[in-house]
């Protein structure tokens, strides 16, 4: 009941701001709502004042902040600008762990992931561009370690780094997950070490090893076009029309037929391919198409002409 005009009584302020007496009594008894006056029975009252620093509180409370913070801004002690400035931060954070616990749930839905593998699944999603980052430097330092690798070469394997988005599909997330087991795979860095040694071992004799060309790439997508042209026409590998691509390629690499095909064959390996691949679905580049298949195919080729 209202004590005078422009006084209130806790069920009043409660009436007009909608939060419980329960709750103003709270707020009045911390001293963040001191009462304007008192009846003779010793009951609160309250005037305009008080109603418009309790709707501030609310407010303030609404949107995230801490009893402590609220009291600090209606006394002064700090800003609102300056408090909302600490909360943004401290939301985004928030926001970035909900958008990645999302983005677990959502693979794990999709993809049936047994419970043994949740748990890798939320860490590896958990870990910062820099930790994704520094896996993928820690691979190739191992696995180019000692060796004789052209700087260019060694520095375009490394400039491809996995970037999450802030909210990443579940084929983002699930291709991030498969990228870090790949390169942590004790045989895929045997593997991959015995093709950075052979990258050396070309070097130590003299050869440039350097980044393949324009023209040099545009030679070799279309040798494996070829090559897959004639694999899906069912043609032998050691067919009339597979020596004249032998024959073309090993010209083209300046190499003997057999120096070729180990040449293709050392540095051929389906999860070297997915590695690749599994970066294109993480960074949102055009996918990489699938030439395993063809190269092997090839590899056959130039072995059966050697």
């Amino acid at each position: 009941m209202m004590a005078d005009v422009g006084v209130f009584t806790i069920g009043e302020l409660a009436r007009r701001t909608g939060l419980t007496t329960r709750t103003i009594r709270f707020y009045s008894d911390e001293g963040l709502l001191p009462p304007a006056d008192r009846t003779h029975a010793g009951y609160r009252l309250y005037d305009a004042a008080s109603l418009a620093r309790l709707e501030l509180l609310r407010t303030l409370r609404e949107l995230g902040l801490s009893l402590p913070d609220a009291e600090a801004a209606l006394a002064g002690r700090t800003s609102v600008s300056d408090l909302a400035t600490r909360h943004v931060a401290l939301l985004d954070e928030q926001i970035e762990v909900l958008r990645m616990r999302r983005a677990v749930l959502r693979a794990v839905a999709r993809t049936g992931a047994e419970l043994d593998e949740v748990g890798i699944m939320k860490d590896l999603a958990a870990m910062t561009d820099e930790e994704r980052s520094r896996l993928i430097d820690e691979f190739w330092d191992e696995v180019n370690a000692g060796l004789n690798i052209n700087p260019d070469f060694d520095a375009g394997m490394r400039s491809a780094k996995p970037e999450l988005p802030d909210d990443p599909s579940p084929e983002q997330l699930r291709a991030w997950i498969e990228l870090a087991e790949l390169v942590r795979d004790k045989d895929f860095r045997r593997r991959t070490r015995q093709m950075s040694e052979s990258h050396s071992e070309a070097r130590d004799s003299g050869q440039s090893m350097a980044m393949p060309d324009a023209e040099a790439q545009e030679h070799w997508y279309s040798w494996i076009a070829r090559a897959a042209a004639l694999k899906d026409a069912g043609e032998a590998p050691d067919s009339a029309a597979a020596g004249e691509l032998v024959a073309e390629v090993a010209a083209g690499m300046n190499l003997t037929v057999r120096a070729a095909a180990e040449h293709v064959a050392v540095g051929t390996d389906p999860r070297a391919e997915r590695y690749w691949q599994l970066m294109a679905t993480i960074n949102g580049w055009p996918p990489v198409p699938t030439q395993v298949p063809a190269v092997e195919w090839l590899v056959t080729a130039l072995r059966a002409a050697s």
